[in-house]
């Protein structure tokens, strides 16, 4: 029995995985953006504390951004995006046919720099909630202030739980516009990194 080697088998192997690399991480840079805003919307509402391990990448996280990470993914399903991702999965084969160029290093270095978008696109999801659950936040720093006799941490975390979850509603209409948004703008970009990636 005869084991064949191939070098170029090989370096075509590492680059149809570089090319997977590729579209699933930046796909990713969305759904992380939306557990990212969870995350901070939850440190915000005294939620911190609440975390349970995730199935999938075995790590605590947090249960808000769970939450926003479940209905990030239905919006996904629900705007067909699993149906553009397979048509730009087919894309790439004639793109980047397999045993054709080299792969350009410039997409990946672009691909580096979008991972900026995730704390940038989370930080806009939660602002809102972030604007005025700090301003409840410095209402009960002058109330303890002005009344020093009541107990702030007794009326302060109830208080902030439930002003945060009121808020999570009056939000939730519009999380549905700002996951389009969100997705349209990761498939724009991951065109743009398909794009480059042939070394012309």
């Amino acid at each position: 029995m005869f084991l064949f080697f191939s070098f170029f088998a090989l370096w075509l192997a590492v680059q149809q995985i570089l090319i997977g690399i590729a579209l699933g991480f930046t796909m990713q840079f969305a759904f992380a953006a939306v557990r990212t805003a969870g995350e901070i919307i939850g440190l915000q509402m005294g939620l911190s504390f609440a975390t349970f391990v995730d199935p999938a990448s075995h790590l605590n996280m947090p249960v808000l951004a769970r939450i926003m990470d479940m209905l990030a993914l239905l919006l996904f399903l629900t705007f067909n995006g699993h149906l553009w991702l397979i048509s730009l999965l087919v894309d790439t084969f004639h793109t980047l046919p397999i045993g054709g160029e080299p792969l350009n290093s410039n997409a990946f270095l672009a691909l580096t720099k979008a991972g900026s978008l995730i704390f940038l696109n989370g930080l806009m999801l939660a602002l809102p909630l972030i604007t005025l659950l700090l301003t409840l936040n410095l209402a009960l720093g002058l109330l303890n202030r002005m009344a020093p006799q009541l107990s702030i941490f007794v009326i302060g975390f109830p208080l902030t739980l439930t002003v945060g979850i009121s808020l999570m509603a009056a939000l939730m209409p519009l999380i549905a516009p700002f996951c389009e948004h969100l997705f349209s703008e990761m498939f724009n970009l991951l065109a743009d990194i398909i794009s480059e990636l042939p070394l012309i």
